[in-house]
């Protein structure tokens, strides 16, 4: 896998000489102008330029906009697949990450398996690596999409889309030959193992099989039927790839230590703690940040410069109040729910913990704990079964007074920008849908969105794509949410049963 990378990362450097832009279409502008963001140094950035000089086909397998390990993973093993058996000599097979290089230290879960696997992060192309408009431009990109089926921010490259790999209904069908293999099972990573594994020569090797057996087991709660999420198809998957490589650790050591990495944020900055699993809220005058964390709240508190990073982070993005909710367990995996609540302005932030405070549907049964400083007030929340959910409502309660009880409310929305202020939306005109229901409103249109807001008690990675079934999309039709403190909890339940009962199976 390293040296298929490293061969992907020179197929799209750098190509700055004359005769490059001499060879270039009268109509098409020098790729060096279309091709990066003006922020970067040309040293550092990629192009398709190689590509475009010898007229080489780039096929780019790409990952959802929340890019978790599921995508990641199957953008991988699918363009390495097909680098292998494609009898196509002329085309340049490339895995990209839809994400921004920055973000990916977020994806904590991908981030340890790739470690783990050896796989060098800097051999990896992000989406602000490659320009796949220029690539489409000059008629030489080919998609193949894994994980997710269309393409919200990107609609102009619909044309170029020649494969799709998923594993949700389909909100669009495509027409041939556009191939498509959709199937409802656990995990994407499944259907990529099929592939891999009916493909006409034997590609798989154990590093891929690894990356592969440990995404699966991740995605379907290691294949525990409590969950709700495995498939006959995910288990048989698992089970073949077992028997193929004997050498691979134990379903309960791979899924454990992918479980951990996935709320381990003890190797993040406070900033990048705090945008892991964001959402934020908008009434008028008045922005609202919401943080889930996975520390004990005094951890988070005595973290080195905590004060100057939280008043960095509120006025980069333009939040007032920024709530930062903490869950950790204890030795017998019992949850404990602290919050604080950090702003500039001490009204406002006294306005928001009286409401927090008062609250009695539900009542978090606060108790108010020393803090370090006074910008900071913190709690001990008795109600451990109050999550960022139900908490939700309460600020939007607060934030459709303080805006003059307008019956409609507050925006909700995830922070999917990463860099702004929240967008703000009058709660007289925020639509038809009545004052008791929350309304998600999208961000307006930016060249890449991070991916690492996502809906509570769900993966803690970032939004949702699109074309899943969240609020908003008509594939929805009130089915209920899976939120990421609602899996973790009951990953955690499951675990404790099974040690109850005395059962740990391993291997099948």
């Amino acid at each position: 896998m390293e040296s298929f990378l490293g061969g992907c990362r020179a197929a799209l450097q750098v190509s700055k000489n004359a005769l490059f832009c001499s060879r270039l279409p009268r109509h098409t502008p020098p790729l060096e102008t279309l091709c990066f963001p003006q922020s970067r140094p040309v040293a550092a950035r990629i192009s398709p330029g190689e590509a475009v000089q010898s007229q080489k086909e780039v096929h780019v397998v790409l990952g959802n906009e929340a890019c978790d390990l599921d995508s990641t993973v199957s953008a991988l093993a699918l363009a390495y697949f097909l680098a292998k058996t494609s009898p196509d000599s002329k085309a340049a097979f490339i895995p990209v990450l839809n994400i921004p290089r920055v973000d990916f230290p977020l994806r904590t879960e991908s981030t340890f398996l790739l470690q783990q696997q050896r796989i060098p992060e800097n051999l990896l192309i992000f989406r602000d690596e490659i320009d796949l408009a220029a690539l489409h431009q000059a008629g030489l990109l080919s998609l193949t999409l894994v994980d997710h089926h269309i393409l919200p921010r990107d609609a102009a490259l619909g044309a170029a889309v020649v494969e799709v790999v998923d594993h949700r209904p389909l909100e669009r069908r495509r027409a041939p030959p556009c191939r498509v293999t959709a199937e409802l099972v656990g995990s994407c990573t499944t259907l990529v193992t099929e592939r891999i594994l009916q493909g006409p020569v034997r590609t798989l090797n154990s590093q891929v099989a690894a990356l592969l057996y440990g995404t699966i087991l991740l995605d379907c709660v290691n294949m525990a039927a409590e969950a709700g999420k495995v498939t006959p198809k995910d288990t048989h998957y698992v089970s073949l790839l077992e028997s193929m490589f004997p050498e691979l650790q134990t379903r309960s050591l791979v899924f454990d230590a992918l479980q951990r990495a996935k709320f381990d944020v003890s190797g993040l900055t406070t900033e990048q703690m705090l945008r892991k699993d964001l959402k934020s809220l908008a009434g008028k005058g008045t922005a609202v940040a919401i943080s889930a964390i996975y520390v004990a709240l005094q951890d988070f508190l005595h973290r080195p410069g905590l004060e100057q990073d939280l008043g960095a982070f509120c006025r980069q993005r333009g939040y007032d109040v920024l709530i930062a909710m903490t869950i950790s367990f204890g030795a017998r995996n019992e949850p404990f729910r602290q919050l604080a609540v950090y702003s500039q302005q001490a009204e406002r932030q006294a306005a928001v913990c009286q409401a927090l405070e008062r609250s009695s549907s539900p009542s978090l049964s606060l108790s108010r704990l020393e803090s370090p400083c006074p910008t900071i007030r913190a709690y001990h929340q008795g109600n451990t079964t109050a999550s960022r959910k139900k908490v939700l409502p309460i600020v939007q309660d607060f934030l459709r007074q303080r805006a003059g009880h307008h019956p409609a409310g507050p925006s909700m929305q995830p922070d999917l920008s990463g860099c702004g202020p929240p967008t703000r939306v009058d709660p007289q005109g925020a639509g038809s849908r009545g004052p008791d229901r929350n309304v998600a409103v999208n961000n307006p249109p930016k060249p890449h969105r991070l991916g690492e807001d996502v809906a509570d008690d769900d993966t803690p990675l970032p939004p949702t794509p699109v074309n899943s079934l969240v609020d908003e999309c008509p594939l929805h039709q009130g089915l209920p949410q899976v939120l990421p403190e609602a899996i973790f909890e009951k990953v955690t339940r499951i675990a404790t049963d099974r040690s109850l009962a005395h059962q740990s199976p391993e291997k099948k």
